[in-house]
């Protein structure tokens, strides 16, 4: 990931990890994430790509790197990319693009991408809606996750007769009865 670097990567990684252990897991947004992060198999990549082909270079390459490497090492990897893709709908739009690239590397079942931004906001919620601090994150990043993992999760619910469908309404919920200013404060706490 070689591109021009005008930022402190220390400090990114530094972020983006507060923000996963004081907002997604803190909050139980992702009720398995505790597990990868506490047993350091949470790998956060910082992308210094400054255009859509760069990132989706990195993107490629981070992906090859976690099918590579056994879960044991690396379950899941975050891909932040500060540099690019910083206007949500030019992020949501490339979102498609690495839809697109993994069809065509034939990794569909095997990798599956989630979407976190600052300003994410949801097609159907204002942009005020506290709803979509469930994909706000301190910058630009994309999840990179193994289907495997989500098979067994899933599973591991079903045994406890937990339906992980439930979730994104369960977070919905959380967030707005913790309100916008808290989250908003919340997200702001992950740049100190």
């Amino acid at each position: 990931m070689g591109h021009k670097n005008n930022f402190s990567v220390e400090e990114i990684i530094k972020a983006t990890r507060y923000w996963v252990k004081s907002t997604v897991i803190h909050y139980n947004l992702c009720p398995f994430a505790n597990k990868v992060y506490e047993s350091d198999r949470l790998s956060i990549e910082v992308s210094n790509a400054t255009t859509q082909e760069q990132l989706l270079e990195d993107s490629l390459f981070a992906i090859q790197q976690m099918l590579k490497a056994p879960r044991e090492e690396i379950e899941t990897v975050l891909l932040v990319h500060p540099q690019c893709m910083t206007v949500f709908s030019d992020y949501n739009d490339f979102l498609g693009v690495v839809d697109v690239m993994i069809d065509e590397m034939e990794l569909s079942g095997v990798v599956q991408v989630a979407s976190f931004h600052p300003d994410y906001c949801f097609a159907d919620c204002s942009e005020d809606d506290a709803s979509n601090y469930t994909n706000r994150s301190p910058y630009p990043m994309l999840h990179l996750l193994r289907e495997e993992s989500i098979s067994d999760v899933t599973e591991e619910w079903l045994e406890r007769g937990l339906n992980i469908e439930d979730i994104p309404q369960r977070n919905i919920e959380t967030l707005r009865k913790i309100g916008n200013e808290i989250l908003v404060d919340q997200l702001k706490s992950c740049y100190k």
